[in-house]
């Protein structure tokens, strides 16, 4: 059996003589196959140089989107820095706060023993501290332990400063003598050995008698031994009693602040003259008002 044959038959416009091109079937098979061939090459070219394309303009993104969360970081990295400086900071200023109090809290600052950077030293090295959840528990730890101390301290010296203001510490006559003291002496009037509850203060007559501390008035008597007179309580168990006053300035349950006027000096009651009669009493018991002229 012959081959079998296709045959193209070119008829031109001109007057040229028409051309026959013949072809196998096996030629055209061949030639299709190899078109198809061809194209599924160029497609599979054409996708991978896509993909490729693609790809590398993802890469640059990541690249950038890289770079820039390491700057970030690097930020980051500076600011931990910075709250470990200022931490270290704080710490040794409320060192310097817990020795001004002269106690060791039970809140005082520890060193908890982690963290990147020590104690004491340059907070910053070569290389900056590397950010973790350990260092920001860390710092956050530093910060709570931190104000914990500053509440304590706070109390503290808010408890200092109470103390302080309810502490008598000037004496009630400005510019007065102490004329007798605190304890055994002979009484003015008898000669008889006596024990003194209080000191004098020899003034003259009508000068402005002040309260040594903050408290309010207890007490306005008047009675045949110290005359007028004023009892004032200043908390925490201390109590203060002015006698033989010429005149009373204030009333009972009145505030006072150190350095109010509450009265003035006289010689009520039992005084060969004037002066103030001045008593401290602690929890109840007399002591010697001399401790607590400060400014003497």
């Amino acid at each position: 059996m012959g081959k079998s044959f296709l045959s193209l038959i070119i008829i031109p416009h001109t007057k040229s003589d028409s051309r026959t091109l013949s072809f196998s079937k096996k030629a055209i098979k061949f030639a299709l196959w190899g078109t198809i061939v061809a194209g599924v090459f160029i497609l599979g070219m054409t996708a991978d140089y896509v993909r490729i394309k693609f790809t590398g303009h993802r890469y640059s993104a990541l690249l950038s989107e890289n770079q820039q969360q390491k700057e970030t970081i690097k930020q980051y990295e500076g600011s931990i820095g910075a709250l470990q400086e200022k931490a270290k900071s704080f710490e040794n200023k409320i060192d310097v706060l817990n020795l001004m109090a002269g106690f060791k809290s039970p809140d005082k600052l520890q060193d908890p023993g982690v963290g990147d950077y020590p104690r004491s030293g340059p907070v910053f090295s070569a290389s900056p501290p590397q950010i973790s959840s350990g260092n920001l528990q860390n710092i956050q730890q530093r910060t709570d332990d931190i104000q914990k101390n500053l509440d304590t301290l706070a109390n503290f010296f808010e408890t200092q400063s109470s103390r302080l203001a309810a502490t008598p510490s000037i004496k009630p006559v400005v510019g007065g003598l102490i004329s007798s003291a605190f304890g055994v002496r002979p009484d003015p009037f008898t000669g008889q050995q006596t024990f003194h509850w209080g000191i004098d203060i020899v003034a003259a007559w009508g000068n402005p008698v002040i309260a040594p501390a903050d408290g309010f008035v207890l007490t306005v008597s008047s009675d045949k031994f110290y005359g007028n007179s004023i009892t004032l309580s200043h908390g925490l168990g201390v109590t203060t009693l002015y006698g033989h006053l010429s005149k009373i300035g204030v009333g009972e349950g009145q505030k006072v602040k150190r350095g109010d006027v509450i009265g003035n000096v006289g010689n009520t009651g039992k005084a060969l003259g004037p002066h103030l009669h001045y008593e401290v009493h602690l929890n109840s018991k007399p002591v010697n008002p001399y401790n607590y002229l400060l400014d003497e």
